[in-house]
């Protein structure tokens, strides 16, 4: 059989995958490590809810707190929904007969929940608790952003496990006087907080950065 390919061929080809292979390779790994990584497929994640609820109306231009409908935020592992009674504390007076809260007075009077569209969401493997990042003084828009300017809510960080290390390693610039959680517009760093110093805090601030603190 004659031969189709020079000699030399086969030494150029084994040159090219030792050169090229760990370049496509890094490329791949590359690609995926990015591509599939919270900060490009969680971030910017932004449902339609079931009825159009505007947090920057309710949360900054009315300057509700967030513990009225977030009730169990500062006891609980899990910040609430709030039930539909508590929409219709309000809105029995106030819009009552508006067509977008259609679906709430249809909640309320047949005594079935609203099907509100989660947003922010750990895996079932990771263990959250608000109410112990709430009493060391984490402000809701460290990990929500800025909430009250939002009038559809979207997600603005990655909550992944190298974003939620980075702040246990250093959670200083995310802390602020428990009085200021729930306030969207104040910034620790301009205001030169200091935990150290504030002498209302009963302990010092030391989060778990060993695997069971969050993979229980």
């Amino acid at each position: 059989m004659a031969q189709i390919f020079p000699s030399s061929f086969d030494t150029v080809v084994r040159a090219v995958a030792v050169l090229v292979g760990p370049l496509v390779l890094f490329s791949v790994v590359g690609s995926l490590w990015y591509w599939g990584s919270p900060e490009y497929t969680d971030v910017g994640y932004q449902p339609t809810q079931p009825v159009p609820f505007s947090h920057k109306l309710h949360a900054g231009e009315l300057g509700m707190d967030c513990r009225y409908c977030h009730s169990t935020v500062e006891v609980s592992a899990h910040a609430s929904i709030p039930a539909t009674e508590t929409c219709m504390n309000c809105h029995k007076m106030v819009k009552a007969d508006s067509e977008a809260l259609a679906p709430v007075r249809d909640s309320y009077a047949n005594d079935t929940p609203v099907r509100w569209v989660r947003v922010h969401m750990l895996p079932d493997h990771a263990y959250f608790d608000h109410s112990v990042h709430v009493a060391a003084g984490v402000g809701c828009a460290s990990c929500h952003g800025r909430i009250d300017e939002m009038e559809v809510v979207s997600q603005q960080e990655p909550l992944s496990m190298g974003w939620c290390l980075d702040c246990h390693n250093n959670p200083t610039p995310n802390l602020r006087p428990p009085s200021e959680v729930t306030n969207m517009a104040y910034d620790p760093q301009e205001a030169g907080y200091n935990p150290a110093a504030d002498s209302s805090r009963k302990r010092e601030v030391d989060p778990p950065i060993h695997c069971s603190g969050c993979h229980r």
